[in-house]
């Protein structure tokens, strides 16, 4: 077998200065990357600096009887206690039906079904319905939950059962999804160890793998809820209420899951068509700041559970 080649004093030096010529390519394309990154920075604060400027008026003078008010015909009057009520009532049905299914699927995916065409089909189909508009899921709720199951009030509107059943199946290819990712980061070894101590096939995705993927798991899932959570087209196709709510029910008043109700999506949606300015601009824009914070929360709630699953994980 021939020696390998030794680089001679000018094949060296031609080395040398390819490693020192500019990427100037490489650099355009960074600039392009960090161009695009601050131009919709801008325009993310653009749009929360607006929002705020036309909203501060309620937030600042009448933040606590805007938190806990119902709706109102008089713009001075109006709340979106209803809207908060329905909208955390939706995300928590949302999150008991989604996740046991989106994650019980993506562990059957991963780790039970055979690897051939109809799991490769059913993979592919999963994420093809993560990409569907929301709208096809409105139809489809109204279709199955509303008008098959009869999921309606004793007035005859949609209920919150029926809507988070809508968004459950909305979230549920991405909690597939995330999960399904979230387990394939799972070392080889680390299962190999479990399977070499003896232990099962479910002893080794409870005790190993399901806690190694966890911070995965609930960063997807919970990111999924808070897009739930700003979804306004399956709710009006569904049949939200977009008028007035006699009745304010407590918090805590389980018994609303079969009752009208509406949600933060479809208040700032009506109140955005109505032609006073009080609504149309100021109590619009100040519920949808109390949305977006909502929606942080949720996000937040994502980070800490990620960092800490992450540190149980590497103590």
């Amino acid at each position: 077998m021939a020696a390998p080649a030794i680089p001679t004093d000018g094949a060296a030096a031609s080395l040398e200065r390819l490693r020192r010529r500019p990427d100037i390519s490489g650099r355009v394309f960074q600039l392009a990357l960090l161009s695009s990154l601050l131009f919709t920075l801008l325009v993310l604060v653009v749009l929360v600096v607006q929002v705020l400027g036309d909203g501060s008026s309620v937030l600042t003078g009448r933040l606590g009887s805007f938190l806990t008010g119902g709706l109102s015909s008089r713009a001075a009057r109006a709340g979106i206690a209803q809207g908060l009520r329905g909208t955390f009532y939706l995300c928590l049905i949302t999150a008991v039906v989604a996740f046991p299914l989106g994650i019980g699927a993506a562990i059957y995916l991963e780790e039970y079904a055979p690897r051939n065409k109809l799991t490769t089909f059913i993979d592919i189909n999963i994420r093809n319905l993560a990409g569907v508009p929301s709208v096809v899921y409105g139809i489809l709720g109204l279709t199955i939950f509303v008008k098959g199951y009869g999921f309606r009030s004793l007035t005859g509107g949609s209920t919150p059962l029926a809507a988070g059943l809508t968004l459950a199946v909305l979230v549920l290819p991405v909690v597939i999804i995330t999960t399904a990712e979230a387990l394939r980061s799972v070392p080889q070894a680390l299962k190999e160890a479990g399977y070499g101590v003896g232990g099962t096939q479910w002893e080794v995705i409870r005790d190993h793998m399901l806690p190694y993927a966890a911070p995965g798991i609930l960063t997807g899932t919970l990111l999924s809820i808070a897009r739930a959570a700003g979804e306004a087209a399956p709710l009006i196709l569904v049949g939200t209420t977009t008028g007035f709510l006699t009745d304010v029910p407590s918090w805590f008043d389980v018994s609303q899951v079969r009752d009208r109700f509406t949600a933060m999506p479809i208040v700032i949606t009506t109140w955005a068509r109505q032609p006073q300015d009080g609504f149309r601009i100021e109590n619009t824009a100040a519920a949808i700041v109390v949305l977006i914070v909502f929606v942080v929360l949720l996000n937040s709630a994502a980070i800490v559970l990620r960092n800490r699953f992450e540190k149980r994980r590497e103590a």
